[in-house]
This record gives C-alpha cells, sequence and structure tokens, in this order.
C-alpha cells in the first residue's frame, strides 16, 4: 500500500523561495497517523494561501502539501473507533499546517482528529460548509449561548461575502435572524439576499474614524471575521447586552477600542477557535449543519475546482476577491 502514488499539491521552500506545484507522490511519503483517508474533496481556506506562500506564522515544515479541510472515506484504521469504509471529516487541529493536508488524494491523521461525516451531508456538502462552517456555527453558537435570540435585534455580519461570513449569514437567517450583511463587493448583494440577508452594508457603513469611545446603538449581535477598524466600529455599535463573535484577522490584529462598551453596555467580546474546537461541539454542529442549520442554497455558495486551479485561486483569495466557498477534488 505504502507505494500506491496519488496526486498533491505540494509546496517547496528553497534559496529562491516558495512554490506550488501539482506533483505526485506515495502513501508511505505521508506522516504516521492512524487513519489512511481517501480524500473526496478539501477546500481552500485563507489559511491554506499562507501556508501555500510560505508564511511561516502558519507552516514551518517543507516540503508541505496544505489543506486544512478534507472529507473522505478510512481506507485503513488502526483506532478501534474507525473502520475502512467510514466517512469522515477532517478539520483544523494541525492537518494542512505542518501536517500534510487534505489537497491530496491521501490524508494520514491521528483518529482523534476526524469527525463522523452525518448521513445528512454528503463529503462534497461538508467542504463547501469545511472550516468555514465550523467557524460560523461556533460563532452562531456563541450568540445563542448568551441569550441572543432573534428578538433582540438585528445581526451585523462583516466579510459577509467570504466564506465564514456567507454561511454565517445562512445559519442565522435560517435560525430566524435579521441579518445586516457587509460587503465589499456590491456583485455579492444578490447572493447575500438569496442566503437571507435583510440588509446590505457597505465596509464604509462599520468603519468609524472619529475615535468616539461608544457609537449609536444598532445591533443585538455581530459575527466578525474582519477585526481592526471593523471590530471595533462593530463592537461600540452594540446595544446594551450586546454580544460580538471575533473570528478573524484580515483587516488587522490591533483593535481601537477602549473599555467603555463593556463597562457602560455590558457588551461581550468572545474569541472563537475552530482549530482546537472541543470533539463534542464539533460533533453537535456537523449534525446541526446537516439538519437544523442546513442553508437551503448551499450549492450557490461553492466553486470546484481540480489541483491545478489552486494557484490561481490562492491569488484571488489573498487577494479577498473570492465569493462563498471553493472546495477542490484531488484531481490533476
Amino acid at each position: 500500500m505504502s507505494s500506491v502514488s496519488f496526486p498533491c499539491f505540494l509546496v517547496t521552500k528553497d534559496a529562491a523561495g516558495v512554490r506550488g506545484e501539482v506533483t505526485t507522490r506515495t502513501i508511505g511519503d505521508l506522516p504516521a497517523g492512524e487513519l489512511l483517508i481517501k480524500v473526496a474533496y478539501s477546500s481552500i481556506n485563507f489559511k491554506d494561501a499562507l501556508s501555500a506562500t510560505g508564511n511561516p506564522g502558519v507552516t514551518r515544515k517543507f516540503p508541505h502539501v496544505p489543506g486544512i479541510d478534507a472529507a473522505g472515506t478510512v481506507e485503513s484504521s488502526d483506532s478501534p473507533s474507525y473502520r475502512a469504509g467510514d466517512q469522515v471529516i477532517v478539520t483544523g487541529f494541525d492537518m494542512g499546517q505542518n501536517t500534510w493536508g487534505g489537497m491530496a488524494g491521501y490524508i494520514r491523521v491521528p483518529a482523534a482528529w476526524a469527525v463522523r461525516l452525518p448521513d445528512s451531508l454528503t463529503p462534497r456538502d461538508a467542504m463547501i460548509y469545511g472550516t468555514a462552517g465550523l467557524t460560523a456555527a461556533q460563532c452562531v453558537e456563541a450568540l445563542i449561548a448568551r441569550g441572543v435570540d432573534p428578538a433582540k435585534g438585528d445581526i451585523v455580519v462583516t466579510g459577509a461575502s467570504g466564506g465564514v461570513g456567507s454561511l454565517a449569514v445562512g445559519i442565522l437567517a435560517k435560525l430566524g435572524y435579521s441579518v445586516a450583511a457587509v460587503t465589499g463587493k456590491p456583485e455579492s448583494a444578490d447572493l447575500l439576499k438569496t442566503l437571507g440577508a435583510k440588509t446590505i452594508l457597505s465596509r464604509a457603513d462599520v468603519s468609524d474614524e472619529s475615535k468616539k469611545p461608544l457609537l449609536a446603538s444598532r445591533f443585538a449581535g455581530a459575527v466578525d471575521t474582519v477585526g481592526g477598524n471593523t471590530l471595533a466600529t462593530v463592537v461600540k455599535s452594540l446595544n446594551r447586552l450586546g454580544v460580538c463573535a471575533c473570528c478573524g484577522l484580515v483587516g488587522g490584529v490591533d483593535i481601537p477600542l477602549t473599555v467603555m462598551p463593556f463597562i457602560l453596555r455590558g457588551v461581550d467580546l468572545v474569541g472563537i477557535d475552530s482549530v482546537e474546537c472541543p470533539m463534542e461541539q464539533r460533533v453537535r454542529i456537523w449534525s446541526n449543519l446537516g439538519t437544523a442549520w442546513r442553508i437551503a442554497p448551499l450549492e450557490r455558495l461553492a466553486t470546484e475546482i481540480t489541483l491545478g486551479e489552486v494557484p490561481r485561486h490562492i491569488d484571488q483569495i489573498l487577494h479577498g476577491r473570492i465569493t462563498g466557498r471553493v472546495i477542490v477534488r484531488p484531481e490533476v
């Protein structure tokens, strides 16, 4: 079995720099792990784009195969929890960072990283959601757990045309929330309305430069995928006891805030970590995504590509040109 070959998107680094190309490797090249999984689909996330371009904060070991998401079928198992033929989802942990990831025909990972694919989802469905869907659902759970229900008022979602943002819009709308979707892509407005957004806002609508410690109350809750000044503006615009779930940093890692929103309005800023998300929560979320939280126009969010198209889409995601989700079929 170790001599079986498969295609992959391999990233190498040498004195000339970092480059990625589609090539062939064998199962014997894969890292140690209890599960050997034949990959049906992977996806491209912002973290994959960073890994593929040699960002040292994401990947330090080369050669490397990116892909923090994968869904497929167990080929062989050294764990009593799984057996050959089981369909599974793997997202997060170290996969696609310093452990070879899903942009390949096969992966080998610890059994503790896998979630059994719910009957209500196909591997393709699972990768349209991927880490983005898991993260979006964690954000929604954070709002619900802190008492933000649909009757409280509008929920603002920043970066709404991206993977996490678009899925958050869809999940929130499915659950009856009134969603204000923020996007810098006017051409995405129709898709966001199809997902259930009631209001479309521009980036300028949530970019306060006044340095005021508080702004007029506008939102009962928020899902922020951007960070930086956008996150600060949203937090300053929350209603009393409002909640913001924060999961992104494309707009910067610094937050120009005072303590005023927290001590005068009692707002709650919740950090979301999908990489080390507890397994109990993962199982619950994947079940919900296939049933009560399933987005009806899920397919409209998907662009399907093969490994050879990965470089172009990595460039697009780095420059903020991707709408929705890009899923990768591990074929040349």
